[in-house]
Protein backbone atom coordinates (compact mmCIF):
# COMPACT_ATOMS: atom_id res chain seq x y z
CA UNK A 1 0.00 0.00 0.00
CA UNK A 2 1.07 3.43 -1.15
CA UNK A 3 0.68 5.85 1.50
CA UNK A 4 1.20 9.51 1.32
CA UNK A 5 2.15 11.40 4.68
CA UNK A 6 1.37 15.40 5.02
CA UNK A 7 2.07 17.67 7.55
CA UNK A 8 3.23 21.07 8.86
CA UNK A 9 5.07 20.92 12.25
CA UNK A 10 5.02 23.98 15.08
CA UNK A 11 7.75 25.82 12.85
CA UNK A 12 4.39 26.57 10.32
CA UNK A 13 6.93 27.60 7.80
CA UNK A 14 5.40 24.68 4.90
CA UNK A 15 4.29 21.70 4.31
CA UNK A 16 6.65 18.11 4.20
CA UNK A 17 5.27 15.32 2.38
CA UNK A 18 6.18 11.85 2.02
CA UNK A 19 5.11 8.89 0.22
CA UNK A 20 5.99 5.26 1.91
CA UNK A 21 5.86 2.24 -0.35
CA UNK A 22 4.45 -0.37 2.83
CA UNK A 23 4.50 -3.96 2.49
CA UNK A 24 3.63 -6.63 4.82
CA UNK A 25 5.03 -9.88 5.74
CA UNK A 26 2.65 -12.69 6.74
CA UNK A 27 -0.51 -11.46 8.74
CA UNK A 28 -0.98 -14.46 10.37
CA UNK A 29 1.57 -13.82 13.20
CA UNK A 30 -0.25 -13.14 16.40
CA UNK A 31 2.60 -10.90 17.54
CA UNK A 32 2.03 -8.94 13.91
CA UNK A 33 3.31 -8.47 10.92
CA UNK A 34 7.22 -7.76 9.32
CA UNK A 35 6.26 -4.01 7.87
CA UNK A 36 9.00 -2.86 5.21
CA UNK A 37 8.29 0.96 4.13
CA UNK A 38 10.04 1.82 0.66
CA UNK A 39 10.17 5.71 0.58
CA UNK A 40 9.55 6.51 -2.78
CA UNK A 41 9.45 10.35 -2.61
CA UNK A 42 9.53 13.10 0.01
CA UNK A 43 9.34 17.09 -0.37
CA UNK A 44 9.03 19.92 1.47
CA UNK A 45 7.01 23.12 0.22
CA UNK A 46 7.02 26.22 1.86
CA UNK A 47 3.54 28.01 2.83
CA UNK A 48 3.21 31.09 0.28
CA UNK A 49 4.12 34.43 1.80
CA UNK A 50 0.97 35.75 2.51
CA UNK A 51 -0.64 32.31 4.02
CA UNK A 52 1.91 32.31 6.47
CA UNK A 53 1.57 35.65 7.37
CA UNK A 54 -2.01 35.04 7.88
CA UNK A 55 -1.88 31.68 9.98
CA UNK A 56 1.04 33.77 12.38
CA UNK A 57 -1.01 36.64 12.93
CA UNK A 58 -4.07 34.20 14.00
CA UNK A 59 -2.13 32.02 16.24
CA UNK A 60 -2.25 32.09 20.41
CA UNK A 61 -1.89 34.91 22.06
CA UNK A 62 -3.29 36.69 19.26
CA UNK A 63 -7.09 36.71 19.28
CA UNK A 64 -8.92 35.71 15.88
CA UNK A 65 -12.50 35.17 14.58
CA UNK A 66 -14.17 31.78 13.93
CA UNK A 67 -14.47 32.99 10.05
CA UNK A 68 -10.41 33.52 10.15
CA UNK A 69 -10.52 30.30 11.48
CA UNK A 70 -12.97 28.56 8.80
CA UNK A 71 -10.84 30.70 6.32
CA UNK A 72 -7.76 29.24 7.18
CA UNK A 73 -9.01 25.38 7.49
CA UNK A 74 -9.62 26.00 3.92
CA UNK A 75 -6.63 27.91 2.36
CA UNK A 76 -4.41 25.41 4.23
CA UNK A 77 -6.43 22.43 3.21
CA UNK A 78 -5.77 23.58 -0.70
CA UNK A 79 -2.54 24.11 -0.23
CA UNK A 80 -1.94 20.33 1.74
CA UNK A 81 -3.95 18.76 -1.59
CA UNK A 82 -1.53 20.90 -3.86
CA UNK A 83 1.23 18.97 -2.36
CA UNK A 84 -0.18 15.94 -2.39
CA UNK A 85 -1.65 16.25 -5.98
CA UNK A 86 1.86 16.90 -7.10
CA UNK A 87 3.84 13.97 -4.82
CA UNK A 88 1.45 11.46 -6.27
CA UNK A 89 1.70 12.27 -9.45
CA UNK A 90 5.42 12.16 -9.11
CA UNK A 91 4.89 8.56 -7.99
CA UNK A 92 1.83 7.70 -10.04
CA UNK A 93 -0.41 6.95 -7.56
CA UNK A 94 -1.34 6.24 -3.65
CA UNK A 95 -3.44 4.47 -1.73
CA UNK A 96 -4.31 6.60 0.82
CA UNK A 97 -3.19 9.88 2.27
CA UNK A 98 -2.51 10.26 6.18
CA UNK A 99 -2.38 14.46 7.01
CA UNK A 100 -1.75 16.55 10.25
CA UNK A 101 -2.71 19.41 9.31
CA UNK A 102 -2.14 22.34 10.83
CA UNK A 103 -2.07 22.89 14.27
CA UNK A 104 -3.35 26.02 15.87
CA UNK A 105 -3.54 25.63 19.12
CA UNK A 106 -3.15 22.83 21.46
CA UNK A 107 -4.67 22.88 25.44
CA UNK A 108 -3.20 22.07 27.91
CA UNK A 109 -4.08 22.50 31.75
CA UNK A 110 -1.52 21.40 34.40
CA UNK A 111 -0.19 17.47 33.56
CA UNK A 112 -3.19 17.28 31.19
CA UNK A 113 -4.31 17.56 27.88
CA UNK A 114 -7.54 18.19 27.29
CA UNK A 115 -7.99 19.27 23.31
CA UNK A 116 -6.20 20.15 20.26
CA UNK A 117 -6.81 21.71 17.29
CA UNK A 118 -5.21 20.95 13.75
CA UNK A 119 -6.99 22.92 10.29
CA UNK A 120 -6.24 21.93 6.60
CA UNK A 121 -9.49 20.60 5.47
CA UNK A 122 -9.12 16.90 4.65
CA UNK A 123 -12.01 16.91 2.20
CA UNK A 124 -9.87 19.65 -0.25
CA UNK A 125 -7.42 16.91 -0.24
CA UNK A 126 -9.42 13.79 -1.03
CA UNK A 127 -11.38 15.65 -3.79
CA UNK A 128 -7.76 16.06 -5.70
CA UNK A 129 -5.89 12.91 -5.21
CA UNK A 130 -9.15 11.02 -5.27
CA UNK A 131 -7.43 8.37 -2.45
CA UNK A 132 -8.95 8.27 1.07
CA UNK A 133 -7.80 10.62 3.52
CA UNK A 134 -6.76 10.06 7.16
CA UNK A 135 -6.57 13.27 9.59
CA UNK A 136 -7.48 14.46 12.71
CA UNK A 137 -4.84 12.29 13.98
CA UNK A 138 -4.64 13.30 17.97
CA UNK A 139 -7.86 13.88 19.47
CA UNK A 140 -8.20 10.38 19.74
CA UNK A 141 -5.02 9.89 22.06
CA UNK A 142 -6.20 12.62 24.17
CA UNK A 143 -9.46 10.99 24.73
CA UNK A 144 -7.89 7.67 26.53
CA UNK A 145 -5.75 10.26 28.77
CA UNK A 146 -2.65 11.08 26.44
CA UNK A 147 -1.09 14.27 25.45
CA UNK A 148 -1.67 13.56 21.66
CA UNK A 149 2.18 13.95 21.33
CA UNK A 150 4.33 13.11 20.72
CA UNK A 151 3.15 10.93 18.33
CA UNK A 152 6.49 10.14 17.07
CA UNK A 153 7.45 8.03 19.75
CA UNK A 154 5.35 5.35 17.50
CA UNK A 155 7.46 5.26 14.85
CA UNK A 156 10.96 6.09 16.93
CA UNK A 157 10.09 2.79 19.30
CA UNK A 158 10.09 0.33 16.19
CA UNK A 159 13.22 2.24 14.90
CA UNK A 160 14.89 1.61 18.08
CA UNK A 161 13.06 -1.28 19.87
CA UNK A 162 16.51 -3.63 18.92
CA UNK A 163 19.33 -1.68 19.62
CA UNK A 164 20.09 -2.31 23.40
CA UNK A 165 20.85 -0.04 26.30
CA UNK A 166 19.25 2.57 26.84
CA UNK A 167 18.74 4.91 23.38
CA UNK A 168 16.76 8.00 22.06
CA UNK A 169 15.23 10.21 19.18
CA UNK A 170 14.83 13.45 18.97
CA UNK A 171 13.00 15.47 16.86
CA UNK A 172 14.07 19.55 16.89
CA UNK A 173 10.87 21.40 14.87
CA UNK A 174 9.47 24.38 16.78
CA UNK A 175 9.48 22.41 20.05
CA UNK A 176 12.09 19.84 20.73
CA UNK A 177 10.29 16.61 21.62
CA UNK A 178 12.60 12.85 22.66
CA UNK A 179 11.23 9.20 22.99
CA UNK A 180 13.54 7.07 25.03
CA UNK A 181 13.37 3.51 24.54
CA UNK A 182 14.58 1.09 27.34
CA UNK A 183 14.47 -2.59 27.88
CA UNK A 184 12.16 -2.58 30.57
CA UNK A 185 10.00 0.28 28.61
CA UNK A 186 9.42 3.41 26.92
CA UNK A 187 8.58 7.43 27.85
CA UNK A 188 8.20 10.14 25.48
CA UNK A 189 7.45 13.99 25.63
CA UNK A 190 8.43 17.42 24.77
CA UNK A 191 11.18 18.98 25.82
CA UNK A 192 10.86 22.38 25.51
CA UNK A 193 11.46 25.06 22.25
CA UNK A 194 13.39 23.66 19.87
CA UNK A 195 13.65 26.47 16.92
CA UNK A 196 10.14 27.98 18.28
CA UNK A 197 11.48 31.29 19.94
CA UNK A 198 14.19 32.04 17.54
CA UNK A 199 11.99 31.90 14.92
CA UNK A 200 9.69 34.40 16.37
CA UNK A 201 12.28 36.83 16.85
CA UNK A 202 13.46 36.39 13.34
CA UNK A 203 10.41 37.39 12.18
CA UNK A 204 9.65 40.22 14.39
CA UNK A 205 12.61 42.06 13.26
CA UNK A 206 12.55 40.57 10.19
CA UNK A 207 16.81 39.33 10.14
CA UNK A 208 16.06 37.32 7.01
CA UNK A 209 13.56 36.40 4.41
CA UNK A 210 13.54 32.91 5.22
CA UNK A 211 12.05 33.05 8.83
CA UNK A 212 14.56 30.97 10.43
CA UNK A 213 18.66 30.89 11.44
CA UNK A 214 19.42 29.24 8.13
CA UNK A 215 22.69 27.69 9.34
CA UNK A 216 22.97 29.30 12.30
CA UNK A 217 24.20 32.36 11.10
CA UNK A 218 22.54 35.27 13.16
CA UNK A 219 23.14 33.00 16.27
CA UNK A 220 27.19 33.18 15.23
CA UNK A 221 27.16 36.34 15.53
CA UNK A 222 25.89 36.95 19.40
CA UNK A 223 26.90 35.98 22.52
CA UNK A 224 24.97 33.61 25.26
CA UNK A 225 23.41 36.37 28.02
CA UNK A 226 23.86 33.97 30.92
CA UNK A 227 21.38 36.38 33.46
CA UNK A 228 18.73 35.73 30.11
CA UNK A 229 18.95 32.37 30.10
CA UNK A 230 19.32 31.85 33.64
CA UNK A 231 15.41 33.06 33.92
CA UNK A 232 15.18 31.07 30.95
CA UNK A 233 15.77 27.51 32.00
CA UNK A 234 13.64 28.41 35.57
CA UNK A 235 10.42 28.29 33.33
CA UNK A 236 8.55 25.53 35.84
CA UNK A 237 7.63 23.77 32.91
CA UNK A 238 11.03 21.93 32.62
CA UNK A 239 10.52 20.30 36.19
CA UNK A 240 7.01 18.69 34.95
CA UNK A 241 7.59 14.99 35.04
CA UNK A 242 6.95 13.28 31.26
CA UNK A 243 4.50 12.62 29.58
CA UNK A 244 4.19 15.90 28.98
CA UNK A 245 3.12 18.19 25.69
CA UNK A 246 3.59 22.02 25.02
CA UNK A 247 3.34 24.42 21.84
CA UNK A 248 3.42 27.95 20.80
CA UNK A 249 0.78 28.21 23.83
CA UNK A 250 3.43 28.84 25.83
CA UNK A 251 6.79 29.29 24.00
CA UNK A 252 5.73 32.26 21.51
CA UNK A 253 6.43 35.92 21.18
CA UNK A 254 5.02 37.39 23.80
CA UNK A 255 6.78 34.86 26.14
CA UNK A 256 10.16 36.41 23.97
CA UNK A 257 8.96 39.93 25.35
CA UNK A 258 8.18 38.68 28.66
CA UNK A 259 11.60 37.53 29.36
CA UNK A 260 13.05 40.23 27.55
CA UNK A 261 11.28 43.27 29.53
CA UNK A 262 11.92 41.56 32.79
CA UNK A 263 15.65 41.56 31.87
CA UNK A 264 15.27 45.41 32.43
CA UNK A 265 17.96 46.19 29.71
CA UNK A 266 18.38 46.50 26.00
CA UNK A 267 20.38 42.76 24.86
CA UNK A 268 21.07 43.05 21.07
CA UNK A 269 19.04 40.88 19.08
CA UNK A 270 21.34 39.00 17.86
CA UNK A 271 22.84 37.65 21.60
CA UNK A 272 18.58 36.75 21.80
CA UNK A 273 19.46 34.61 19.10
CA UNK A 274 22.24 32.99 20.16
CA UNK A 275 20.86 32.49 23.88
CA UNK A 276 17.50 30.86 22.60
CA UNK A 277 19.62 28.70 20.90
CA UNK A 278 21.39 28.03 23.87
CA UNK A 279 18.45 27.15 25.75
CA UNK A 280 17.90 24.51 23.03
CA UNK A 281 21.22 23.01 23.58
CA UNK A 282 21.02 23.42 27.42
CA UNK A 283 17.23 21.68 27.79
CA UNK A 284 18.14 18.81 25.56
CA UNK A 285 21.60 17.54 26.78
CA UNK A 286 20.56 17.66 30.49
CA UNK A 287 17.68 15.17 29.81
CA UNK A 288 19.48 13.37 27.83
CA UNK A 289 22.55 13.14 30.34
CA UNK A 290 19.65 11.95 33.01
CA UNK A 291 18.36 9.68 31.15
CA UNK A 292 21.48 7.88 31.00
CA UNK A 293 21.40 7.50 26.83
CA UNK A 294 24.00 6.09 25.11
CA UNK A 295 22.51 6.91 21.33
CA UNK A 296 20.78 9.72 19.89
CA UNK A 297 18.97 10.19 16.79
CA UNK A 298 18.58 13.54 15.91
CA UNK A 299 15.90 15.04 13.21
CA UNK A 300 13.87 18.07 12.32
CA UNK A 301 14.68 21.50 11.19
CA UNK A 302 17.04 22.01 14.10
CA UNK A 303 18.93 19.27 13.39
CA UNK A 304 20.52 21.72 10.43
CA UNK A 305 21.83 24.05 12.80
CA UNK A 306 25.58 23.08 13.74
CA UNK A 307 25.43 25.31 16.77
CA UNK A 308 22.40 23.18 18.49
CA UNK A 309 23.85 20.09 16.81
CA UNK A 310 27.86 20.45 17.43
CA UNK A 311 26.55 21.93 21.07
CA UNK A 312 25.01 18.99 21.86
CA UNK A 313 27.63 16.50 20.88
CA UNK A 314 29.79 18.68 23.35
CA UNK A 315 28.02 18.46 25.61
CA UNK A 316 27.30 15.02 25.82
CA UNK A 317 30.65 13.11 25.21
CA UNK A 318 29.60 9.97 26.11
CA UNK A 319 26.27 9.81 24.28
CA UNK A 320 26.46 9.33 20.08
CA UNK A 321 24.60 11.53 18.73
CA UNK A 322 23.76 11.07 14.45
CA UNK A 323 21.03 12.27 12.33
CA UNK A 324 17.86 9.92 11.95
CA UNK A 325 19.19 8.97 8.22
CA UNK A 326 21.54 6.25 10.14
CA UNK A 327 17.64 4.64 11.38
CA UNK A 328 16.28 4.54 7.55
CA UNK A 329 13.99 7.71 8.62
CA UNK A 330 16.03 10.71 6.70
CA UNK A 331 16.13 13.84 9.11
CA UNK A 332 14.44 16.62 7.04
CA UNK A 333 11.13 13.69 5.94
CA UNK A 334 10.83 11.82 9.41
CA UNK A 335 7.56 12.88 10.78
CA UNK A 336 6.12 12.74 6.93
CA UNK A 337 7.15 9.71 6.94
CA UNK A 338 5.77 8.93 10.12
CA UNK A 339 2.07 10.33 9.05
CA UNK A 340 2.44 7.64 6.44
CA UNK A 341 2.62 4.83 8.93
CA UNK A 342 -0.37 5.94 11.12
CA UNK A 343 -2.42 6.55 7.82
CA UNK A 344 -0.88 2.48 7.28
CA UNK A 345 -2.22 1.48 10.72
CA UNK A 346 -5.39 3.39 10.55
CA UNK A 347 -6.14 1.51 7.47
CA UNK A 348 -5.31 -1.52 8.91
CA UNK A 349 -6.93 -1.40 12.28
CA UNK A 350 -3.76 -0.73 14.30
CA UNK A 351 -3.31 1.25 17.02
CA UNK A 352 -0.54 3.59 16.27
CA UNK A 353 0.42 5.23 19.59
CA UNK A 354 2.14 3.32 22.55
CA UNK A 355 0.78 4.02 25.74
CA UNK A 356 4.37 4.78 27.69
CA UNK A 357 4.99 7.58 24.70
CA UNK A 358 1.75 9.56 25.51
CA UNK A 359 0.16 8.96 28.75
CA UNK A 360 -2.34 7.36 27.63
CA UNK A 361 -3.98 4.46 28.82
CA UNK A 362 -4.49 1.99 26.47
CA UNK A 363 -3.35 1.99 22.37
CA UNK A 364 -5.63 3.65 20.36
CA UNK A 365 -6.15 3.88 16.37
CA UNK A 366 -6.35 7.33 15.43
CA UNK A 367 -7.81 9.57 13.41
CA UNK A 368 -11.28 10.17 11.15
CA UNK A 369 -11.17 8.90 7.85
CA UNK A 370 -12.72 11.12 4.62
CA UNK A 371 -13.14 8.65 1.85
CA UNK A 372 -11.95 9.42 -1.65
CA UNK A 373 -13.13 9.20 -4.95
CA UNK A 374 -14.85 5.95 -4.66
CA UNK A 375 -16.78 4.06 -1.72
CA UNK A 376 -14.65 3.22 0.98
CA UNK A 377 -12.64 0.02 0.63
CA UNK A 378 -10.55 -1.06 3.61
CA UNK A 379 -7.87 -3.66 3.72
CA UNK A 380 -8.38 -6.86 5.87
CA UNK A 381 -6.96 -5.71 9.45
CA UNK A 382 -3.87 -6.87 11.06
CA UNK A 383 -3.19 -7.26 14.73
CA UNK A 384 -0.16 -5.21 14.67
CA UNK A 385 3.63 -4.22 13.77
CA UNK A 386 6.25 -6.91 14.77
CA UNK A 387 9.25 -5.29 13.32
CA UNK A 388 9.99 -2.48 10.58
CA UNK A 389 12.54 -1.51 8.18
CA UNK A 390 12.64 1.78 6.21
CA UNK A 391 14.47 2.51 3.59
CA UNK A 392 14.76 5.13 0.30
CA UNK A 393 14.39 4.14 -3.05
CA UNK A 394 17.29 3.17 -5.24
CA UNK A 395 18.08 6.66 -7.25
CA UNK A 396 16.79 5.88 -10.89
Amino acid sequence: MRVLGLISGTSHDGIDAAVVDFTAGDASAASGVALQGTVLASTSVPYAPELRARLIAALPPAQTTLAEVAELDTLIGQAFAEVAADIAAEVGEVDAVCSHGQTVYHWVDGAHALGTLQIGQPAWIAERVGAPVVSDIRIRDITAGGHGAPLVSFLDELLLRTRGGVSAALNLGGISNMTVVRPDGLVAYDIGPANALVDAVIVEHALNPLGYDDDARIARTGRVDEALLTALLADPYYALTPPKSTGKEHFHLGYVHEHLAAQGREIPVEDVVRTFTELTVQTVARDVSAAGIGFLAVSGGGCRNPLILDGLRAALPGTQVVLADELGAPADSKEAILLALIGWCTMHGVAAIVPGGTGAREPRILGTITPGAGPLVMPQPVPGIESLILAEAPAS
